[in-house]
């Protein structure tokens, strides 16, 4: 399998600038990995990283787009510090993208900034929520009609523990092998998961197939372990940046990651026919998102 991952040498994001090259590798599901970009917490912002700072009924330490933090164990100054590095954080991950995908300008919508403490490898989870299989995003409660899911992920482990993934193949060859096993869609469920409130909108078929194969995939134990796929190692002090929803991926270890998600509009890419949604169209032969809300 030809490897997925590109390598860019920059060190800040002010050295960084549009490549049609890079746009394309991005845009086709590769990562772009930035060994040397790091993001810069002070000695007194690296001591408060530790498990027991993340709440234990939350999942992650979150930023929401109003500057909202929740998540986070501790009052007072603990709040402001961590509230103002994650927005130093989210403003650094704003200004990558708008340097490498000019394009993409006025066609995001910013998304909650992240910060998971916790150990990957302690989570206990159901197959379906264990982000260690390989997988490509789908949000059940949320259809997005063909939205993209932007990330900028930043390593910032403070003893230099590494973060590391499994990438596996292009999406259009997981599509080939998933899609004969999908579930056909009914427009009659999606409408009564809508109405129950179980979705927040009415599901599309797009959404559908991109549910199966996020399903499908987890679910098979012996794609896991067989299918075509690199491991790459993310050491402290890197950044690497993919369209979570096409590069088929798997977290397997590390601690201390910051994560920002933007969304792209649906079309807003460079080339929408390299995203998913043009190549579920293109391979099932039909629209898939539009003639659900017309019925």
């Amino acid at each position: 399998m030809e490897s997925q991952i590109i390598e860019i040498t920059a060190s800040s994001v002010g050295q960084l600038q549009e490549n049609p090259a890079w746009t394309a590798a991005l845009e086709s599901g590769k990562v772009l990995y930035f060994p040397h970009l790091g993001f810069g917490l002070s000695a007194e912002e690296q001591a408060l990283l530790r498990p027991e700072m993340r709440d234990p009924k939350s999942r992650n330490i979150s930023l929401d787009a109003d500057g909202r933090l929740k998540g986070l164990a501790g009052e007072g100054a603990v709040q402001a510090a961590v509230t103002d590095w994650m927005g130093r954080f989210r403003a650094q991950s704003q200004e990558l993208i708008a340097r490498l995908l000019p394009g993409y300008q006025h066609k995001l919508r910013l998304a909650p900034t992240s910060l998971r403490p916790s150990e990957v490898e302690s989570r206990e989870q159901s197959w379906r929520a264990d982000d260690r299989r390989l997988h490509v995003d789908a949000f059940p409660s949320r259809p997005n009609r063909g939205e993209r899911i932007l990330r900028v992920f930043t390593n910032i482990h403070p003893s230099g523990g590494e973060r590391v993934w499994r990438v596996g193949e292009p999406f259009e060859t997981v599509a080939r092998t998933f899609l004969p096993r999908a579930k056909p869609y009914a427009l009659w469920q999606a409408k009564a998961l809508a109405a129950l409130h179980v979705t927040k909108s009415l599901r599309s078929e797009y959404d559908h197939l991109m549910l199966q194969l996020h399903d499908g995939m987890k679910r098979d134990l012996d794609y896991q372990r067989n299918s075509p796929q690199q491991t790459v190692h993310f050491p402290a002090g890197s950044t690497w940046v993919c369209f979570s929803d096409q590069t088929s991926h798997a977290a397997m270890s590390g601690q201390y990651m910051m994560e920002q998600t933007l969304f792209l509009r649906a079309g807003g890419e460079y080339d929408p026919a390299a995203s998913p949604l043009g190549i579920l169209t293109r391979l099932t032969g039909r629209a898939l998102v539009g003639a659900e809300a017309a019925a």
